[in-house]
């Protein structure tokens, strides 16, 4: 895990800004479309840049885990120099396929490692201990992020770790009130808010089942409930500042992703299980 003051700065404003207030997402907004300019700034120019105040910049920094301005004003230039030798923007422009290309890579490259490398290790152990204790793992999820549930109980279930999930969220719900104590929930949300998820949720929660909660906000409804929380770093607001959601789920497919390998090294049986499925299948390939 990165120590406390290796965090990414647009990143952790990227993570954060869903619990801003508005005049402190005019000061985000402009931290992440300038960063070049803030840097040189004083926090009173970037209070009239940003139409807000010295105090609203203050609050800004402090939620992104800063000190003050100062201190957000020497990460981001340390964080530049670091990416100095790499020509990136956050900029997509269909004219200029090969830029915009790079661009792109960059900054999920980025999302990856930020999420990554930000995973608290003991909770992980305890999480992956959990796992492999469990009769039953339930992955919770809806909308966009059914795909990863689904997908993650695939995988698992490969593994000899019985899973479910399901694209009907009632069918969820049934199966979270036959939880046991000793059963995992794993919830997948970017806004950690949704309604039917949080319902699930609380369901399982009921029967004693432990909640892993892989969500986009640290302070989300989801986050609070769970007993261990995985946060996910999405850079979309770089390239579409208009966007009020997110859309994509490439960090929470890489922390499924990241569980799936961890469990298959240390579940002693796990390979008999993929080799036993793939057998299983081997009449289906040509």
């Amino acid at each position: 895990m990165l120590g406390k003051e290796d965090f990414n700065v647009i990143d952790k404003i990227a993570s954060c800004y869903n619990d801003l207030f508005d005049a402190e997402k005019r000061v985000a907004d402009y931290i992440m479309a300038h960063s070049n300019e803030v840097i040189n700034m004083t926090v009173a120019e970037l209070a009239e840049a940003s139409e807000s105040s010295k105090a609203t910049i203050v609050r800004v920094c402090k939620k992104c885990g800063c000190k003050g301005f100062y201190h957000l004003k020497i990460k981001m230039a340390k964080e530049m120099v670091e990416q100095d030798n790499v020509e990136v923007s956050n900029n997509i422009d269909i004219n200029y396929l090969e830029q915009s290309l790079k661009n792109i890579l960059a900054n999920k490259y980025e999302e990856l490692k930020q999420t990554i490398l930000n995973i608290d290790i003991q909770n992980l152990r305890t999480i992956i201990n959990c796992i492999k204790n469990a009769n039953m793992v339930l992955f919770a999820a809806q909308g966009n992020t059914i795909p990863i549930a689904l997908d993650g109980a695939y995988k698992f279930t490969e593994l000899g770790i019985t899973s479910f999930s399901s694209t009907i969220w009632e069918h969820q719900l049934v199966l979270a009130h036959r939880l046991k104590k000793a059963d995992v929930v794993i919830a997948i949300s970017a806004s950690g808010e949704s309604k039917n998820l949080l319902s699930i949720i609380d369901a399982a929660v009921k029967q004693n089942a432990t909640i892993v909660a892989v969500t986009n906000s640290a302070t989300s409804s989801l986050a609070s409930k769970a007993n261990y929380h995985i946060n996910t770093i999405s850079r979309e607001r770089l390239f579409f500042p208009e966007f009020s959601f997110v859309l994509t789920r490439l960090a929470a497919m890489a922390v499924i992703e990241t569980l799936f390998f961890l469990l298959a090294s240390s579940k002693t049986d796990s390979h008999n299980y993929i080799d036993v499925h793939e057998q299983s299948m081997a009449d289906d390939k040509i």
